[in-house]
């Protein structure tokens, strides 16, 4: 295969995992919505997103279903795997190694103590190649409410006409403590809330609180 035919496949093969991810936006929190497509001889053999509620993950799913095909398979992944697990169960990391895929491209790192790096490094040291970046800014929308939690304790708060691909909607005064509100709304796992146009959305948008 000629190094244009491997980058054009590598474009095709991650917007289908980025197009599982979108379909279960709204689904899987307090986890994000991932992606993950396992690829042999340039043909699928397996595919997963998470799942409604945050487990099982994409790639605990893709792998085991790929079962021998998976040898020196390519693993696209819209989201790092995680490293490690807070329930100390088997890491996507460790999956993926496991099934003895041979390379591994990921769409955007994952900032969370459970990855951070971690599962690419855990990925090269048992000898995989791994690539990032591929596709990160069609990616982006699907990690962009997780991120913020991360990195703010809050839910990302979107203007919305319907909802679709949002967590829930955000109801509240727009006199109360919006910051508050939201923190707690976080602490539930809440990624990505949305709210109508109107007093509450420029109430959010005064305090710094809305994303446009």
């Amino acid at each position: 295969m000629t190094t244009a035919q491997q980058a054009s496949d590598d474009i095709r093969f991650m917007g289908r995992a980025i197009a599982l991810a979108r379909d279960r936006m709204g689904q899987t929190w307090p986890n994000p919505a991932v992606g993950c497509v396992i690829v042999k001889d340039g043909e699928i053999v397996s595919e997963a997103a998470t799942a409604p509620g945050g487990r099982p993950h994409a790639e605990e799913q893709a792998a085991p279903a790929a079962g021998d095909r998976a040898r020196g398979a390519t693993a696209y992944v819209t989201m790092e795997p995680c490293g490690a697990r807070s329930s100390g169960r088997t890491s996507c990391s460790h999956f993926l190694m496991d099934a003895g895929v041979s390379r591994v491209i990921v769409a955007a790192v994952d900032p969370s103590p459970f990855a951070s790096g971690r599962g690419v490094e855990r990925l090269k040291k048992a000898g995989l190649q791994v690539e990032t970046g591929l596709l990160a800014p069609e990616a982006a929308v699907l990690y962009e409410g997780y991120l913020h939690r991360v990195e703010t304790g809050r839910p990302m708060v979107r203007i919305s006409a319907d909802g679709a691909g949002f967590d829930a909607r955000f109801a509240a005064s727009a006199k109360a403590d919006l910051t508050t509100e939201l923190k707690r709304l976080g602490e539930a796992g809440y990624t990505r809330v949305w709210v109508s146009p109107g007093e509450l959305a420029d109430a959010l948008a005064e305090q710094g609180l809305l994303t446009l």
